[in-house]
């Protein structure tokens, strides 16, 4: 909360952090907060969040099961895609925020926090439904010898945009 280093938070509503059980053993890292999480103060409010919750109840996770959070805690206005400065102001919070967290499974829901967070630059249609160790940062942002399985998934988001592509969020989910 007391964070000033990055201008979304002037712009924003709320800071949304995240939701669920701080004991589950999966954690969903979203992109960036949208209107929906921006009023509310939740990530993955409003349909996203519908979409979100029905994909882990047909794979057995129940809502509150999973502790679920976004690569950034403030919305980008006009929901425009945050610059890559953005990214990087906030990419250390959400490393530490894995490292603390230290679930079994992370998944890794749309192109940009998969892209940062597994420093690749390969298209997040050619990263889902592979999975891949996550090498967990200590406090200053350095690597481990640790890593936690990743599942890279579209997000709901875009799944919503293209319906079409729910069959292949399925077959990674399942």
């Amino acid at each position: 909360e007391a964070f000033e280093g990055c201008a979304l938070k002037r712009t924003a509503r709320n800071t949304v952090f995240a939701r669920g059980e701080r004991a589950a053993r999966v954690m969903l890292v979203g992109e960036a907060p949208g209107r929906d999480e921006d009023e509310r103060g939740e990530p993955f409010a409003g349909q996203s969040g519908r979409l979100l919750d029905q994909m882990f109840a047909a794979i057995g996770i129940e809502r509150d099961q999973a502790y679920i959070a976004h690569m950034l805690n403030w919305r980008p206005p006009g929901n425009r895609a945050p610059t890559q400065d953005e990214i990087a102001q906030c990419l250390p919070f959400i490393e530490r925020h894995i490292a603390l967290k230290k679930p079994d499974i992370l998944v890794l829901a749309g192109e940009l926090g998969a892209r940062a967070l597994l420093r690749s630059d390969t298209a997040i249609t050619r990263l889902r439904g592979r999975w891949v160790d996550y090498v967990l940062r200590d406090a200053e942002g350095n690597p481990t010898s640790t890593s936690i399985k990743a599942l890279p998934v579209f997000s709901p988001r875009y799944l919503l945009a293209r319906p079409v592509e729910k069959r292949l969020a399925w077959q990674d989910m399942l």
